[in-house]
């Protein structure tokens, strides 16, 4: 068991942005030096990294930029956003395991400005892989998007359960009002109401432009070393109460659409049970989550598998300001990927860390433990960080 073993002792971002104008690996290498600064390390302290597939930016080339003179481990986390949050159970494992000291964690891309993940490829589905013969269920009949394949899920979710679309709103207004006062957010001072969320266009129906989260330029960083060192470096260390991954029964890539249930997320509940044995904690101990929001319809999903609420129940859990600071469950408080910046949920991650600091700029009083999720509809990853 890794609970309570390691933390969190660093976090490092460059600006987001629609265009940063430079590459990739220039991202990647000052996320990275600005994670080390902020915990007081070196290059030299560092002998681990670790990153997602889709990552562009090699170890090796990581490690020449910011000056790393040599790894001792490295590691890669499939499935996109699903990754965020098992890049630090990944680390935190290594330092647990002895197999490294100080692992650092990033992301860098051009998502706006570069490579546009939300584009239609058909090559895809011709590949001669698992994932192009997995696409050729989709791409044929027009499902080609993240867009179009998450509109089919949440349009069963809607018939099951009741949801509107004033119901996902919810989740962007959210968002967005918290991105407002958050400097670092692509949105910031540029709140919306829900009529802005109903008169926006369509995507997909039934998501709508703010039902889906933007693209960004844009690199975050995270430093995870033991517990013990965490305590004498210059941040208070978020602790890695839980770490955890999951898929579930039929999983696909966003189109587990031959399940016998269309309408959850089953590889949450996965990770869902994982941190709250490894924890010993419950959803009623949680004061701040930061819920990976991709797609509105899925945060509303998420709060279920959690154990927020029951089946359906989300669209009643989340009314009246539920989850907007000062409300009962404060979500996405630097804004989310829908509010502050598309990082594949790593930038949420660095959220949570402030929030156990006492740091961020919506704070929540008196946070002890902070629930973190990463992408879904993809096999899927989680945390709890905690105070001590």
């Amino acid at each position: 068991m890794i609970s309570g073993t390691t933390a969190i002792a660093g976090i490092g971002a460059t600006e987001f942005s629609k265009d940063s104008g430079r590459s990739e690996l220039q991202l990647a290498a000052e996320c990275v030096r600005g994670a080390l600064a902020d915990a007081g390390l070196e290059p030299s302290d560092v002998d681990g990294l670790v990153t997602f597939t889709m990552d562009t930016n090699t170890e090796v080339a990581v490690a020449r930029e910011v000056g790393i003179p040599h790894l001792s481990y490295f590691s890669r986390i499939h499935y996109g956003g699903g990754a965020a949050c098992a890049t630090v159970q990944q680390a935190a494992m290594a330092v647990a395991t002895g197999m490294a000291e100080v692992v650092v964690c990033y992301r860098a891309f051009n998502e706006r400005s570069g490579q546009r993940f939300g584009q239609f490829n058909a090559g895809l589905s011709g590949q001669a892989t698992s994932t192009g013969l997995d696409n050729s269920w989709s791409y044929p009949m027009g499902l080609g998007t993240p867009g179009a394949q998450v509109a089919m899920f949440a349009r069963r979710y809607m018939h099951e359960y009741g949801a509107t679309s004033e119901d996902f709103g919810r989740i962007a207004v959210a968002d967005r009002k918290h991105a407002a006062t958050n400097p670092n957010a692509w949105f910031y001072e540029r709140p919306i109401t829900l009529e802005d969320h109903q008169n926006s266009r369509w995507i997909t129906e039934p998501l709508r432009l703010l039902d889906c989260c933007q693209e960004s330029d844009g690199g975050v960083a995270l430093v995870v070393t033991s517990l013990e060192r965490a305590r004498d470096l210059a941040q208070p260390p978020a602790v890695v109460a839980a770490a955890a991954q999951g898929s579930g029964p039929d999983q696909f890539t966003m189109t587990s659409y031959y399940r016998d249930e269309l309408t959850g997320l089953p590889e949450m509940g996965v990770v869902a049970r994982q941190l709250w044995e490894q924890s010993g904690l419950g959803p009623q101990d949680v004061q701040v989550g930061v819920l990976y929001d991709h797609f509105t319809p899925f945060v509303l999903v998420q709060l279920e598998e959690l154990g927020f609420c029951g089946r359906g129940e989300a669209k009643d859990f989340i009314a009246d300001g539920a989850i907007e600071h000062g409300g009962r469950l404060p979500l996405n408080t630097h804004g989310g990927q829908l509010g502050e910046a598309y990082v594949h949920g790593m930038n949420g991650i660095a959220e949570a860390v402030r929030q156990v600091r006492g740091t961020a700029v919506n704070q929540v009083d008196e946070v002890d433990n902070v629930l973190v999720t990463a992408g879904t509809g993809v096999p899927t990853s989680g945390l709890v960080l905690t105070t001590n």
